[in-house]
């Protein structure tokens, strides 16, 4: 009954979500805009002095993303000291917001674990790991502990599980960091719906990545291109399959790989042939669409934030994922990307009705779970 209750596409989930729409459709086109955005800042507290404060309450960003690390000053210094500090930060930030924020955090387990022990919080394990010993009782122990512990912080939205096929296990970002859960796609995509059942359960988003399958690839997109043209298969697209049958699944965060097979021009963010032609055409995917981090390499390196931007959201990306921590921290960054995005609805490289598309579905997914 409870993953019932958040099927994006009930009648009574999309009654509600359009009275949602009804009652924000006079939001300006700005407000939109901001509304497509998740963001990323440094702090620990909340001032109104913050950056994030500003972003928060006047320009009406639609989420925010947390970290334990600071990259661009290479200190653990960012927004996570403990349990108690960031239960505050993240209530402080709700205070503050004219609608619900979504709070979002990667939180897979093991390698790829922002709540570490060391602040408190309890052990975690690797994707690998539990695919490994295909429990499904542990399984779901992990992702309920996961879920209870995001829950009582008032995180509303994890970045997984990652469901990513074990393909090349020396991948550098995926293989080596133990996040794939098997090499077998169904095996990902049954320990993947665990995790996605225990997190509904509890209210949280999950958000399974990175689509279309960066399991295959020899290289990281943090660091750079990653082409995947000679290693994916359509076997990479089997734990979508699966768990778009399952109804559960309203958001899917996309990867940075190129591959000339499917897109000889743009990577899978970038790429309308990708996200609108396979996933929201051949698989029928309504939900919502959210970029990988567009600080990555693989998209920040190779192209002007301006087209990263218009080519992402014409390809079909809904919600922009800007962390703010590549390699150089960009003071303004979200005031910045909203007046980008304004000037290319206002030349006409974007559409408003591609910007009221988005905007609709964030606001049926807010409806669904905030």
């Amino acid at each position: 009954m409870q993953i019932k209750k958040h099927l994006l596409f009930t009648a009574l989930g999309a009654c509600v979500a359009l009275h949602g729409c009804t009652q924000t459709g006079d939001a300006g086109l700005k407000e939109k805009i901001a509304q497509m955005l998740l963001v990323g800042f440094r702090d620990t507290t909340l001032t109104e002095n913050s950056e994030i404060y500003h972003d928060v309450k006047n320009l009406k960003v639609g989420g925010i993303i947390l970290f334990d690390y600071d990259v661009p000053s290479k200190t653990p210094v960012r927004n996570i000291q403990s349990p108690a500090q960031v239960k505050k930060l993240v209530a402080d930030l709700q205070q503050i917001a004219p609608g619900k924020l979504l709070v979002s955090i990667d939180q897979e387990g093991g390698k790829v674990n922002r709540l570490k022990t060391a602040f408190g919080f309890p052990p975690s394990v690797s994707a690998k790991y539990l695919g490994t010993l295909d429990n499904v009782d542990t399984t779901a122990f992990y992702a309920a502990q996961t879920a209870g512990v995001l829950a009582g912080l008032g995180i509303n939205l994890n970045f997984a599980p990652c469901v990513d096929v074990d393909v090349n296990p020396e991948n550098p970002i995926i293989g080596q960091k133990e996040r794939s859960f098997s090499a077998d796609p169904e095996e990902v995509a049954k320990h993947a719906g665990i995790w996605v059942a225990e997190h509904t359960k509890r209210n949280i988003i999950s958000c399974p990545k990175h689509f279309p399958g960066h399991g295959s690839s020899m290289n990281d997109t943090h660091a750079g291109s990653a082409d995947v043209t000679r290693t994916w298969s359509a076997q990479e697209l089997v734990p979508y399959q699966r768990l778009l049958e399952t109804g559960a699944i309203s958001l899917i965060m996309t990867s940075h790989v190129f591959n000339a097979n499917l897109d000889a021009d743009y990577p899978a963010t970038m790429s309308k042939k990708i996200l609108t032609g396979i996933l929201r055409g051949q698989l029928g995917f309504d939900g919502v669409i959210i970029s990988d981090d567009l600080a990555m390499g693989a998209i920040a390196d190779l192209f002007p934030l301006e087209v990263a931007l218009e080519k992402a959201i014409n390809a079909g990306v809904d919600i922009l994922c800007l962390s703010n921590n590549g390699s150089v921290y960009k003071p303004h960054m979200t005031q910045n990307t909203i007046d980008t995005i304004y000037a290319l609805v206002q030349s006409g490289k974007i559409t408003p009705e591609r910007i009221d598309e988005s905007y609709r579905r964030i606001q049926k997914l807010k409806q669904a779970f905030l």
